[in-house]
Parts: structure tokens; sequence; C-alpha cells
């Protein structure tokens, strides 16, 4: 549906986006994220044919972006952050201004306008005029415009800014709903919409693509180390046996009692160098020892850690991840499952003697 071609773009010598190269397919709902002034909308703007590239090129179900074309034009929907909202018409009349420059056939438009007004909660407000309505319902009405047309590409940039939390979830089933028959491209600073509504994340820092894939599969290609939460009851010795040459280390390690003679709840954090799972090794180790797991979960890293991972100062300039296809991973982790190691294989970390773990918790214990 939508090819980006090593597209570049300069503002008075300076770079703003640096040769990204993307695709997505019809019904993809793609997060675009980024940090302030990454290139985000200005990648938007050329995708939407508001801006012309300085190099490279945009297709859009096989038609080129980069020479004017109404018929390309018509197959996208755009929301910039600010809605393009004229202040002194009534919404109704505005809908009609946007039906008839979206060229929706005359017959259509009282349907399409009364549909408009329905998805998006515009009830009652049909006659009053732009420049009275609350940021929430300017955003309504701006996402309105860029759907009335029912378009293959949807591109919006904040849609969901200046709604209250149920309008959130309304416009989030919304754009989960044009999902099922559009393709979306979805740009925002709130992560959790990300993970809630995409399928795939777009990663930009600096004016390059740093992240392109699935996005519960971002953590794993920057996390070499598989990595353990346990909780269990037992008394610290025997674990320590239990556990002997795997190790832990002092931040990881907690006692709910400092003395090592005591059965108390104990917290833990494994982690294997080589990236292999071992929670089965481990389960059935603790069970042969008859120490009662109270917690045992993979700790990944959350979409905020890849984020801040990525974009950082730090972060170098080639860090960009491209990830495997569903399948491919599913083949990797069933492999990665065949290939665990014995509990005697495991790669040790260092191991934090008695005498600092009672240090860390008697401070804990302090505070």
């Amino acid at each position: 549906m939508l090819q980006v071609q090593q597209v570049s773009k300069h503002f008075d010598r300076r770079r703003s986006v640096d040769g990204i190269d993307f695709e997505m397919e019809r019904g993809e709902i793609v997060g675009f994220l980024g940090p302030n002034g990454a290139g985000k909308t200005t990648t938007m703007r050329m995708i939407t044919g508001y801006l012309t590239p300085t190099s490279g090129q945009i297709w859009l179900d096989g038609l080129p972006m980069h020479e004017p074309s109404r018929k390309a034009r018509g197959k996208i929907g755009y929301l910039p952050e600010t809605p393009p909202l004229y202040p002194d018409m009534t919404v109704m009349s505005y809908l009609r201004f946007v039906a008839d420059l979206r060229d929706v056939p005359a017959r259509q438009q009282k349907l399409r306008i009364s549909e408009m007004i329905d998805r998006l909660g515009l009830e009652g407000r049909e006659r009053q005029v732009v420049r009275s309505l609350s940021k929430g319902y300017k955003q309504r009405l701006g996402l309105a415009q860029a759907i009335i047309h029912k378009p293959d590409l949807l591109v919006l940039d904040e849609p969901t800014s200046g709604l209250d939390p149920s309008q959130i979830v309304e416009i989030r089933q919304l754009i989960r709903e044009l999902g099922e028959q559009h393709t979306v491209l979805l740009s925002t600073h709130i992560l959790q919409e990300v993970s809630t509504l995409c399928s795939r994340v777009l990663i930009i820092n600096e004016g390059k693509l740093v992240a392109d894939g699935p996005s519960n599969q971002l953590d794993s290609s920057l996390n070499d180390k598989f990595q353990v939460a346990l909780e269990v009851k037992s008394r610290p010795a025997v674990l320590h046996t239990l556990l002997d040459g795997w190790g832990w280390s002092e931040t990881d390690y907690v006692l709910t009692d400092p003395d090592e003679q005591q059965e108390q709840l104990i917290r833990v954090r494994l982690q294997g160098e080589d990236g292999t799972d071992f929670r089965e090794r481990l389960s059935l180790a603790l069970g042969e020892a008859r120490i009662p797991i109270l917690e045992l979960r993979r700790e990944s890293m959350s979409l905020e850690d890849v984020f801040l991972k990525l974009t950082s100062e730090s972060a170098p300039e080639s860090a960009t991840v491209e990830l495997p296809s569903s399948s491919e991973s599913s083949a990797e982790e069933s492999s990665a499952t065949e290939a665990t190691p014995a509990k005697d294989e495991l790669t040790p970390l260092t191991k934090t003697s008695n005498k600092a773990s009672k240090k860390m918790n008697n401070k804990e214990d302090r505070a």
C-alpha cells in the first residue's frame, strides 16, 4: 500500500529526514515513534504530499506521490497535530465543505456526514460554530474530515490529544476498526497507545529510522540475555545451594528477614548469558527441592525502555533494529526451547555474599 524509498528532506542545509526506507501493507496499523524534532511530522507531510522530498520517492498503492496526482492524494486521510478547521464555519457546513473537497458524491454526502457525526460523537453540535468547540470536539471534527472519504491510507498525528479518558477509549476503538479495512500510520507520544493498537512499530531518531518490527519483539532484538524474576519461600541457605553456580547480583537479591537460617520470602532475578529460556529447568529443580514458587516470570524491556535506549543521545547512529517476521520468530523460539541447556550449563552471574545481602536488607528495614 505504501512504499517510502530512501526519502530525505533538507531545510536550509539542515537534514530533517535522512534516507528513510520502509513499506506498509494494506490493513496494517503501524506506530510511528520518535522524540521531538526527530523528523516524524516532516515524514508524514511528505507521505501525504504536503511536502516534496529532497530525494527519494514515495508510492501509494502504486501511484507516485512525487508527481502531482489528485487520484493518489484522494487515497489519503490526514489528521495533523493541529486539525485543519475553519473557525467561522458550523460543524455541519464544514463537513459538507470537506465532503465536496474530497469528491464524495452528492447523493452520498448526507449519509456519509450523518455517519461521521454518529461515529465521532458530534450529535447536537451540528449547528455549533467551530471556534466555540472544546479542544476535544475539535479533535473529533478533525478526525471526521480525515475519514469522511474512506481513504485507503490514514495518517494520524496525535489523534487522541486533548481528549478525556472515555473519548480516548472511543477513538482507539475507532482506529482499531479502521485498521480492519484501511492502512493506518499512527504517530503518538503515548506509548501505551502504540502497544494497544499497533502490530508494528517504526522508531525514528535524528532523521534516521532506528527500529522497524513487531512491537512485541523489539525488546528481544536489543536484549540478548534471558532474565527471570523469581519469588520463592525458602531458607536462603537452601536456595544458595540449589542456585550455586548460577549466581545473582546484590541489587537483584532481596530477603524479607536478614536471618539466613529463617524460612522466608526471597526475591531474586536470574540472568542467562546466552539468551536461552531456562524457566522449565528452574521450575523442575525448585520442585524437586520442595521449594514453593510464588512467582516465576520472564522480564523483558518495556516499549518505553526500548524507545529510550534507541533515542538516547548515546545511541549509535547505526543502531537500526530490523526484526524477523512472526513465522521466523516462532521458529527461533521453538529451536531455542529445544536447545535449553541443563541446569549446570547455565551461565552463572556474580554471586553476592550473604553479608552484602544482609547489609542491603538492613538498609531497607531502616528505610
